[in-house]
């Protein structure tokens, strides 16, 4: 399978970055679209490495935060056949926390309204096509990482802990190994991993690839991660978005060349 990042943080060669992360990825004669970033400006990125997104054949929401779905507006524009798997979840109100003040983060209400029958809701793990597979959030307890995080979702007229049941692992499986796909990974890649492992036993896992969601972390708790996923057998990271930069550089020092940094315009075979 290939990967190309559309969009990353980090710019690079003339390409834009923004916070956000999209992701396309050429599997088993398949255009997947992971992700479309906050502005639609991956679009633009993707013209300038030639990747013609008429020929994507099916997209998948990661989760519903706007820095990973409100490009998908101007993919629309692109492309007017391909549908987007998500979880039913995502289509809640989901709000991040800085200082006292709460700041909606969810997807754009009005792109969900308007372009409804582009979204493929899916309730829990689902196979999307032969060998790729959604997988969602298993573990318990999730809403205490979420208040580390300061993460919360509208129940009603309040505020309470994500549970990130609007999040999923997109899972692809090639010669009898898999490759782990999460944007985000709030639940921590130890987690996903061995949710990944309960869902599709038997099976080894190649690589890990998105956002670790460790920017805010100190150094002895991306060290103390970085032992956790030694300990999962998984040798091959490729990490961008949300990792941030400081806590990629412990977890290359820690886990040594199968790390991988993204920006955009990356691409790699897996």
């Amino acid at each position: 399978m290939h990967l190309r990042v559309l969009m990353d943080n980090i710019e690079w060669n003339g390409l834009i970055g923004e916070w956000g992360l999209s992701l396309l990825i050429d599997f088993a004669g398949h255009s997947i679209l992971l992700d479309a970033g906050a502005t639609g400006r991956f679009v633009e990125n993707a013209r300038a490495m030639g990747v013609n997104l008429k020929d994507v054949e099916v997209c998948v929401l990661s989760h519903g935060h706007y820095d990973h779905a409100d490009g998908f507006e101007r993919f629309f524009e692109e492309n007017d056949h391909a549908k987007i798997a998500l979880q039913r979840a995502a289509t809640q109100r989901y709000y991040g926390k800085k200082w006292i003040f709460h700041r909606y983060i969810g997807v754009d209400r009005d792109m969900l309204r308007d372009f409804k029958e582009r979204f493929h809701f899916v309730d829990g793990a689902q196979e999307l096509l032969p060998g790729a597979h959604l997988i969602p959030h298993s573990t318990p307890g999730l809403e205490a990482i979420a208040v580390r995080n300061n993460l919360y979702m509208r129940s009603g007229r309040r505020l309470t802990p994500d549970s990130f049941l609007h999040e999923q692992s997109l899972v692809l499986e090639e010669d009898g190994a898999l490759v782990i796909f999460n944007s985000c990974s709030h639940a921590g890649p130890d987690n996903i991993i061995r949710e990944v492992r309960e869902a599709l036993p038997g099976k080894p896992i190649r690589a890990y690839v998105g956002g670790l969601h460790l920017f805010h972390l100190s150094d002895g708790e991306v060290c103390a991660l970085a032992e956790r996923i030694r300990q999962t057998g998984v040798e091959h990271i490729v990490t961008g978005h949300c990792t941030g930069a400081r806590a990629y550089e412990v977890l290359r020092r820690e886990l040594g060349e199968g790390v991988v940094q993204m920006h955009s315009g990356l691409e790699l075979d897996l």
